[in-house]
């Protein structure tokens, strides 16, 4: 396809909508140009946000060149108000997916015009564009609806009150209304029944009552609580309503750097997100959430029978293990970075971080949740046991390295931390545990780090055993209580990072000029989740009014909605996949340790 990137709305000007089975980009032009169906990971339908619209997108927009655009959210929801205002007129469009009925209801676009004032001549055009623009889509008429069709792909039905025609195999309309006249355009499976005349505004109501009943749980209460409830809104959205995974981000091959080849599909859930996702949705009360997650989680570490299984580093979000990487050449990317990929060739990968973050989580269940069974410990204590047999070993790191294994610090930290959770959880609840060789290794990770990761001529802790580069990843070590928030070495190695990885309050994950390591070409953005740890870290340290400012200029970075992607270029734009759930994972814990220490939220909750 023709290289357009002119076309494309930057990634931080579009909203995100969905119904927990799959999820939409609507940008500020009254666009949906990014759009897998019907799940997550499925083909998109709409994928122009990564070519041009060819690759499907479905615009609806008024003719008011000069009016001033904006998005909302309406209050408490994911349902989503893109208005235009002007001299002329002034219009709105809702857009949602619906909360279906059962878990296996097929996502339905619904897109809602309003004139709220004056008289607007409207454009349509959707253009469904099934397998990720690979397929040839048909379009025809069907009395007044219009059918897309692919061999080998569902079909969708697109239907309105309005009078539709077909060119180039995409759907297309012009009509004006005047003030107080709407206009309702639904899209979903050909025999769905909210078609059916009224039902589409029950589901309307239903999923507004859904969105309001679910946020309303939440216990935070301090002074950033629209942030904070944003970030949970973000976060449910992406939680699988049948499976209880969370995916990292919605989207795939959104560049880390313009123009570069980092472009990663992130449709699929994190072994090493866990305990970042527990945290968050319990310390916020939605304990469900936690404990489904969990559930998530323990079909990943046995299998039906009750074995224990290989655990990966990511799982697509029913499940499945084996995730290939596929090129789509024919997408010119978006802002011409090339290749766009989907799949993640990680799931191949050694990552000996990853038993941290699931002990962490499992040990944070059985504090504030449901209590480990006995066949989950006995699954248990045969991870930390291979814990104790690999710590020692070479691995890829938490960023998944595509260059040479290393002994990286923060793999060597969360093996520590596995080892410290285990003990913690079968001491707490009388469970049988080999205490003294978890002990012993627990100790000697211990001093590991200390004598191998600490540089005495750079005076700061280093990223792998024989370098000399500092990683945002160390931001966790006071986080997980490896080392205190005061500790001498450890603020002598936050000074470092702030010298070398922080810029205005952005940090990044490290430096390819002090590390060539990451067997990847070109550079990258600033990683939005750590520059959330660093606040925490200040915060911790007792550095409270530079982590206040510090916040408050992160909370800037945020897109009009509040929302986040992975990485922020040198001007805080947002780069690589969006909305990504670690950077709110990452604002809650900050928000929430932040807003005690400045004496605001009391609570009991102590992670």
């Amino acid at each position: 396809m023709a290289d357009h990137p002119e076309r494309q709305s930057p990634i931080d000007a579009h909203g995100i909508i969905g119904d927990m089975r799959s999820a939409a980009l609507v940008n500020d032009k009254g666009s949906v140009d990014f759009f897998c169906w019907p799940e997550f990971d499925s083909p998109s339908i709409f994928c122009s946000l990564l070519d041009t619209p060819e690759a499907g997108i479905f615009q609806l927009s008024p003719d008011l060149p000069d009016a001033r655009r904006e998005q909302i959210y309406l209050p408490d929801t994911n349902v989503l108000l893109t208005r235009w205002l002007s001299d002329r007129a002034v219009v709105e469009v809702t857009d949602l997916l619906p909360i279906g009925d059962t878990e296996d209801d097929m996502p339905m676009l619904i897109r809602r015009i309003r004139v709220v004032s004056g008289r607007a001549t409207f454009h349509l055009r959707c253009a469904v564009r099934h397998d990720y623009a690979r397929a040839n889509t048909l379009a025809h008429m069907d009395k007044n609806d219009v059918i897309f069709e692919a061999s080998g792909q569902p079909s969708l039905r697109l239907a309105a009150d309005q009078t539709m025609t077909i060119d180039h195999n995409a759907a297309v309309a012009r009509f004006t209304l005047q003030q107080d006249q709407t206009a309702q355009f639904l899209l979903g499976t050909p025999d769905d029944l909210r078609f059916k005349e009224g039902a589409a505004e029950l589901s309307v109501q239903r999923t507004l009552k859904f969105w309001r009943d679910w946020i309303g749980q939440s216990n935070y209460r301090g002074r950033w609580r629209e942030m904070v409830n944003r970030s949970a809104l973000a976060m449910k959205l992406l939680t699988s309503r049948k499976h209880g995974a969370i995916l990292a981000a919605a989207t795939f091959g959104l560049p880390e750097s313009p123009g570069g080849a980092r472009n990663w599909d992130y449709r699929f859930t994190w072994i090493r997100d866990a305990s970042f996702t527990v945290y968050a949705f319990m310390r916020l009360g939605f304990v469900e959430e936690a404990n489904a997650y969990m559930r998530w989680l323990r079909g990943r570490v046995s299998d039906c029978q009750g074995k224990a299984m290989k655990l990966n580093i990511l799982y697509a979000i029913d499940g499945r293990q084996e995730l290939p990487e596929i090129e789509l050449t024919h997408l010119s990317g978006h802002g011409g970075a090339k290749p766009v990929r989907i799949g993640n060739q990680a799931y191949e990968q050694i990552q000996l971080d990853i038993f941290g973050e699931l002990m962490d989580a499992i040990y944070l269940v059985n504090k504030y949740g449901e209590a480990i069974s006995h066949e989950g410990w006995k699954h248990t204590v045969e991870v930390v046991d291979q814990v104790c047999e690999t710590w020692e070993q070479k691995d890829v790191g938490i960023w998944e390295m595509r260059g040479e294994q290393y002994h990286f610090l923060h793999s060597r930290l969360m093996c520590w931390v596995a080892l410290d959770r285990a003990i913690r959880l079968a001491s707490k609840r009388s469970l049988p545990a080999p205490f003294a060789r978890w002990d012993q290794t627990r100790q000697a990770i211990y001093a590991d780090i200390w004598t191998n990761f600490w540089n005495e001529e750079r005076g700061h802790f280093v990223q792998h055993i024989g370098g000399t580069g500092l990683d945002g990843s160390m931001l966790l070590m006071p986080l997980v209580r490896f080392v205190s928030a005061r500790d001498p070495r450890w603020l002598a190695t936050l000074e470092a990072i702030e010298k070398t990885l922080v810029r205005d309050g952005m940090i990044y994950r490290y430096r390819n000029d002090d590390s060539q390591i990451d067997g990847l070409p070109g550079t990258e953005g600033a990683f939005a989740a750590c520059s959330f740890w660093y606040v925490e870290c200040l915060a911790r340290a007792g550095q409270l009014e530079k982590a206040h400012l510090e916040f408050e200029q992160l909370l800037r970075y945020a897109n009009p909605l509040g929302l986040y992607a992975e990485e922020f270029d040198s001007h805080g734009r947002h780069m690589g996949n969006t909305p990504q759930a670690l950077t709110h994972l990452a604002l809650i814990s900050a928000a929430c340790f932040l807003d005690r220490r400045l004496g605001g939220e009391k609570s009991v909750w102590q992670p």
